[in-house]
C-alpha cells in the first residue's frame, strides 16, 4: 500500500509538470487582472474548463489503456487515425514541443543573457530533452522525483511572497462583464485535455514498468495520479490568479485586449523580487517547459512507434522529434502559434466530444452518434477558423456560447441525437 502511495505521488507530480507549460503560467495572472475583486469567480471557470476537462480526458484515456486511437476509435477507423495523428503532430514537433524551447528562450534566457544565441540555446534545450527522454521507462521518475519538486518550490515561493507582501488590494472592480465565462474561455485555451490524452500513455507505460500490469490497477493509479496533478494545478492556478488580482489597480482604464500576458507575469515577478525575480522566473519557465517537452516527446514517440507496429523504434523517433523541434523553435513563439493554432482549433472540439462520449461508451450503443457528433464538431470548427481569417461565415458567430469558443456544443448535441437514430452497420449485423 505504501508503494502504491509513493508511486501515485511521483506519477501525479510528473503529470502536473507535464501539464504545466508556459501557457499555464501566463493565463491565470491575466484572468486575475481582468476579474479584479471577483478573481475567485473567474478562477472557478478556469478550473472547470482546464483541470475539469483534463481529468475527464485522463479518465477516458485510462479506460482505453492510454491508447489515443482507442479513445477516438468510434468516430470511424480512418477519421480516428487522422485525428490522433494530427493531435500528436501538433502536440509534438509542429507546435507544443518547439514552443517550449522558444518560450524558455524568450521569457527565461533573453531577459538575462541578451546576446545569447537562440540556435545554441535550442541545441542545448533539446539535447537535454533527448537525454532525459531516450529511456521511456525513466521519463516519469525523472520528472516526478526531481524536476517537479524544483518547479513547485519555485512557484510556491513566488506565490507566498505575493501573498505575504501583496502588490495591491483585491477590491478593484472587474474590467469585463462575463467573468465566469472569461474563466471558462481562458481555461479552454490551455488545451490541456489534448495533452491529457497523449500523456496518459506515458503514465500508463511507467505504471507497467513499476509492476502494475492488471487493468484495474492501471486505471485506479492513473486516476489517483490525475487527482494529485489536479490538486497541484488548482493550488498553483489559484495563487497565480491571486497575484494577477493584486496588480489589477495598475491596469485601470487599460483595455483587456491590450494587456500583454507574457509581460504581465514578468512584471509581477520583478515587482515582488526585484532583479533576482528574473532568475526565479527563468527557473520556473525553464522547468515548466522542459518537463512539458520531455513528456510530449515521449508521448509522440510512443504513439508513432505503435502506429508503425514497432517498425520505427522509439529512440529513432525521439531523436527525429528533438532535431526537428530544435529547428522549428528558432522561428519564435509567435510564428509557431500563428502557423499551428488553426489546426489545433479545428481538432480540439472534436477531441473533447469523443472524450466525453467515451466516458459513456457502454451507454451509447450506436457508433453513428459518435460519427455524426464528431463530423459536425469538425465542420463547425473549420467554419469558425475560416470566419476568424476574414471569410464571411456569419452564422457560426451567432451560435450559442460563440463568445467563449463553445459554438460547437449545440450543433454537436443535435447531431449526436440524430446520429443515434440512424441504424449502424454493427447494429444491422447483430440483428
Amino acid at each position: 500500500m505504501k508503494k502504491q502511495s509513493v508511486d501515485t505521488v511521483v506519477v501525479g507530480f510528473a503529470l502536473f509538470a507535464m501539464f504545466f507549460g508556459a501557457g499555464n503560467l501566463i493565463f491565470p495572472p491575466y484572468l486575475g487582472v481582468v476579474s479584479g475583486e471577483h478573481w475567485m469567480l473567474g478562477f472557478s471557470g478556469f478550473i472547470i474548463a482546464d483541470v475539469g476537462l483534463a481529468l475527464l480526458a485522463i479518465l477516458a484515456a485510462a479506460k482505453c489503456d492510454g491508447d489515443i486511437s482507442r479513445v477516438l476509435s468510434r468516430s470511424g477507423k480512418a477519421l480516428s487515425i487522422i485525428l490522433a495523428t494530427a493531435i500528436m503532430i501538433c502536440l509534438g514537433p509542429l507546435l507544443a514541443i518547439p514552443r517550449t524551447g522558444a518560450t524558455t528562450f524568450e521569457m527565461g534566457i533573453q531577459p538575462i543573457f541578451g546576446g545569447f544565441s537562440p540556435i545554441l540555446f535550442s541545441i542545448i534545450f533539446f539535447g537535454l530533452t533527448l537525454v532525459l527522454t531516450i529511456k521511456p521507462s525513466k521519463v516519469v521518475d525523472i520528472i516526478g522525483q526531481y524536476l517537479t519538486p524544483a518547479l513547485l518550490i519555485a512557484l510556491i515561493f513566488l506565490i507566498i511572497v505575493g501573498i505575504v507582501s501583496p502588490l495591491g488590494n483585491l477590491n478593484e472592480p472587474a474590467t469585463i462583464d462575463a467573468i465566469f465565462a472569461e474563466g471558462i474561455g481562458q481555461g479552454y485555451q490551455t488545451m490541456d485535455p489534448l495533452g491529457a490524452i497523449a500523456l496518459s500513455a506515458v503514465v500508463i507505460m511507467s505504471l507497467v514498468q513499476k509492476g502494475y500490469t492488471e487493468e484495474s490497477d492501471k486505471i485506479k493509479l492513473t486516476l489517483r495520479a490525475g487527482l494529485v496533478a489536479g490538486v497541484a494545478l488548482i493550488i498553483v492556478y489559484g495563487g497565480l490568479t491571486y497575484l494577477g488580482s493584486s496588480v489589477a489597480h495598475q491596469f485601470k482604464g487599460v483595455n483587456p485586449s491590450d494587456i500583454n500576458q507574457t509581460a504581465l507575469i514578468v512584471s509581477i515577478t520583478e515587482q515582488l523580487l526585484g532583479q533576482p525575480g528574473k532568475i526565479v522566473l527563468a527557473i520556473i519557465v525553464a522547468l515548466a517547459c522542459l518537463t512539458t517537452s520531455i513528456g510530449l516527446v515521449s508521448a509522440t514517440a510512443q504513439y508513432f512507434t505503435k502506429l508503425s507496429n514497432g517498425k520505427v523504434k522509439y529512440e529513432t523517433i525521439v531523436i527525429a522529434v528533438c532535431i526537428f523541434s530544435a529547428v522549428v523553435a528558432n522561428f519564435g513563439v509567435s510564428t509557431i502559434i500563428k502557423f499551428s493554432a488553426p489546426i489545433l482549433s479545428i481538432i480540439y472540439p472534436a477531441t473533447i466530444v469523443l472524450v466525453l462520449m467515451t466516458l459513456f461508451n457502454n451507454k451509447i450503443k450506436n457508433d453513428n452518434a459518435f460519427k455524426c457528433a464528431t463530423y459536425v464538431a469538425l465542420i463547425v470548427s473549420v467554419l469558425t477558423v475560416l470566419s476568424s481569417k476574414g471569410i464571411n461565415v456569419p452564422f457560426v458567430n451567432e451560435l450559442p456560447f460563440a463568445k467563449i469558443g463553445f459554438n460547437w456544443i449545440l450543433p454537436v448535441v443535435i447531431a449526436g441525437i440524430v446520429g443515434n437514430f440512424i441504424p449502424s452497420k454493427k447494429a444491422n449485423k447483430a440483428q
